[in-house]
């Protein structure tokens, strides 16, 4: 019998990438629900086996131009108050957070690229484990507040919050393990003015792709399907 993952998604070039297939040798039917043109409030927060929350180019703190947000964080709030599961990735993580009751706000820096992100005790017996080593895709200049009565899995020099879990049900990551070399590219081509005006190198950037894309892949494939092999259905929250 399969089951479903339902995936709200802020931009069409901001999807599953690399993690699209382990949902699919997992026994998931993947539903895409793009929440700028859908009605979010429309879903039930009960529906799907699994909620996963992607990125996107907006911040939590600009709910009031993009309304979908606070629909985003109603449906998260009734959905972790329920115990079910959800995979949140960058804004998917800070919604989860502010969901939970903390504060996202900009951070110190504007993180473009691969950079290393080291877990915690926590982290090292977790899925999280995987990336331990393993540069990992950043484009994210937000932070968040840890929020009351998770665990926090990893951290880098940059910013302290980097994954969080809630038992075995819930896990949120600030990194991007979703992102393919064809999805590098289609943001940073789109991006390469401001990225530039941001002080990063295009081609530097580009060279640490073929440095780094296939080693994080395969350790966020792995990451992913192991927290998927531990979504007990018959767990109770």
């Amino acid at each position: 019998m399969s089951r479903t993952a339902v995936v709200l998604r802020h931009d069409d070039t901001i999807h599953l990438g690399n993690l699209e297939p382990v949902l699919v040798e997992h026994g998931y039917v993947v539903r895409y629900v793009d929440t700028l043109r859908e009605d979010v409030r429309s879903l039930d927060p009960t529906d799907g086996d699994l909620l996963v929350v992607l990125g996107g180019e907006m911040g939590v703190y600009e709910a009031d131009a993009f309304p979908a947000l606070h629909d985003e964080i109603a449906l998260l709030e009734h959905r972790l108050g329920a115990g079910l599961p959800v995979f949140g990735v960058c804004l998917g993580a800070q919604l989860m957070a502010t969901a939970l009751g903390s504060r996202v706000y900009r951070g110190p820096t504007n993180e473009i690229g691969y950079r290393s992100v080291v877990p915690t005790e926590a982290g090292a017996a977790s899925p999280v484990r995987h990336i331990s080593g393993v540069p990992v895709f950043q484009w994210h200049s937000d932070t968040f507040d840890l929020p009351d009565g998770v665990t926090r899995l990893a951290g880098s020099p940059q910013y302290g919050n980097e994954a969080f879990s809630i038992g075995k049900w819930a896990l949120a990551v600030q990194f991007h393990p979703e992102v393919t070399a064809e999805m590098h590219e289609v943001w940073l081509a789109a991006s390469e003015a401001e990225v530039a005006a941001e002080g990063f190198d295009p081609g530097e950037l580009r060279r640490d792709r073929e440095r780094y894309s296939r080693g994080m892949q395969s350790a966020s494939r792995a990451m992913f399907s192991e927290w998927l092999d531990g979504l007990d259905p018959e767990r109770t929250p």
